[in-house]
């Protein structure tokens, strides 16, 4: 804690997508959307990023993590190799970094918030496999900037607490939860019964796979509820962990 708030550890991406003008691989940097950040400081966070480094120094110095979106996860982590013709977006440093920050923070049971990518990595860590592409191999698509979708949520689930049983959400991914790993248990489903969102049963986990912090503040459009609250929760659920 600092000045009485929680510092959280976001994960962060980085540029292997770009080249420069000559089509040449840049050096490699760390990023991450702003609206991460704006999501978490609003709900009264200190943000650290990760930059993929000291990941146990990091777990004992934060009192949270956020696994944010990004690239896919390569497929050897959930036991399968890359389906045929398949191209995938993959960050080799970042997997491994993240697998590793990931387990460090379980390891002390802090809090977990898992979004798009990292609620696929975080299910992963946990044993559980993913679809590497829902168009391929469930004839559903999911992935487009202009896209939102209703979503149904579980009784007495957080998401149904904060914001009833069906509403919408944006919809950013490619691939998705198949297994879920062991302890979580499944809060929201879309129409198509794909699973997005997560708790734990005994862990401070929660996770979605769409993108709440591109509901809420400047990126709010009011085709959704404005997430806020959602990101409110876990600060409530931070503080009430380190007591």
């Amino acid at each position: 804690m600092i000045n009485g708030k929680p510092v959280l550890c976001i994960s962060s991406g980085s540029n292997i997508d770009r080249k420069d003008e000559k089509g040449g691989v840049l050096p490699r940097a760390h990023e991450l959307s702003a609206d991460y950040a704006a999501a978490f400081a609003k709900a009264g966070f200190v943000n650290i990023i990760s930059a993929e480094s000291s990941p146990f120094e990091l777990s004992e110095l934060c009192d949270a993590l956020c696994l944010s979106g990004g690239p896919d996860l390569q497929p050897v982590y959930y036991g399968e190799a890359p389906l045929e013709g398949m191209a995938l977006r993959e960050d080799p440093l970042r997997d491994e970094f993240e697998l590793e920050l990931a387990k460090r923070f379980l390891d002390k049971r802090k809090p977990i918030f898992s979004i798009c990518r990292g609620f696929q990595l975080l299910n992963c860590v946990l044993g559980g496999t993913l679809y590497q592409d829902t168009g391929e191999q469930l004839g559903f698509i999911h992935r487009s900037l202009s896209l939102y979708h209703f979503i149904d949520a579980a009784d007495d689930s957080v998401l149904e607490k904060l914001f009833g049983r069906r509403f919408r959400v944006n919809s950013i991914h490619h691939q998705a939860v198949r297994k879920l790993g062991d302890g979580l248990f499944t809060t929201a489903v879309s129409t198509e019964g794909i699973i997005e969102a997560y708790e734990h049963k005994s862990l401070p986990i929660i996770g979605t796979q769409f993108h709440p912090e591109r509901m809420t503040g400047k990126g709010y459009e009011n085709r959704s509820p404005d997430f806020a609250p959602l990101f409110g929760y876990f600060a409530e659920l931070v503080k009430n962990n380190r007591k």
